[in-house]
Formats: structure tokens, C-alpha cells, sequence
């Protein structure tokens, strides 16, 4: 099954989006959580590119207008960037709307149908590995 997640701002303007994929219809706000950084974090490691585009800012990075500006090509631990994100979540740096209600708890789960519409809204750069 295939989710497309946003990212927005509070007037709903979309940032950016990604498509995510399930084996299951049912998944919770961790493995989204999960996943969604598995897979930024594996797309920049395979490009090495001097900007990574994601929902943790990456160590040693500064803002910038198209992501997070890397000081050094570097592979970045997405371990570490999937724990910093959770714990984000926990700390309310950053909010999961599914269909307009957010969602408060990781293990909430979300049966994934076509008309499912995920939006993070970050409130603040979140710093990784």
C-alpha cells in the first residue's frame, strides 16, 4: 500500500512530499515515522548530495533554503535520525495530522486507504546525526 505523506505548514501550504510504501493496510505513526526518515536518509547516502531535505536536521548542518546545507559529504546514521525524530514526536516538535485529526501516540494506528492523507507540521528544525 502505497501513502503519500506532506509536509505543511499551519495555512496548509505543502512544503514537500513524499511516497511511502506498506506490505500492510494497517501501520501506526512510529513505523510512518520510521520509514519516512528510513528512506530520506537512504536517498541522501545515495547521492551525497551538499543538502539533505528531511524531517531531522542532521548534525553539523546549517539551515538552509532548500534543506539542511551538509559541511561535509557524509553518510548520514539513520538510526540515529529515527530516534531523534520519535523523540521529536514525543516532545510535540512536530505534529502528525492523519485525515485533519492529529494524532498524539506513536503506537496509534492508521488503516491506509487511497483517500488517506498524512501531513507532519514541523514547529521547529529538529537536529540528528
Amino acid at each position: 500500500m502505497n501513502l503519500t505523506i506532506k509536509d505543511t505548514t499551519f495555512a496548509g501550504d505543502v512544503l514537500n512530499e513524499i511516497i511511502l510504501s506498506f506490505k500492510s493496510e494497517r501501520v501506526t505513526i512510529e513505523q510512518i515515522i520510521r520509514e519516512r526518515v528510513r528512506q530520506e536518509v537512504d536517498s541522501y547516502n545515495g547521492k551525497k548530495s551538499d543538502y539533505f531535505n528531511g524531517l531531522v536536521q542532521p548534525s553539523q548542518t546549517e539551515i538552509a533554503t532548500n534543506g539542511y546545507e551538509m559541511k561535509s559529504k557524509r553518510s548520514i546514521d539513520a538510526e540515529k535520525q529515527i530516534y531523534v525524530a520519535l523523540n521529536s514526536f514525543q516532545q510535540n516538535a512536530f505534529f502528525v495530522l492523519v485525515d485533519d485529526l492529529q494524532a498524539e501516540e506513536l503506537d496509534l494506528e492508521v488503516e491506509l486507504k487511497p483517500q488517506t492523507e498524512v501531513n507532519f507540521v514541523k514547529l521547529t528544525p529538529l537536529v540528528g546525526g
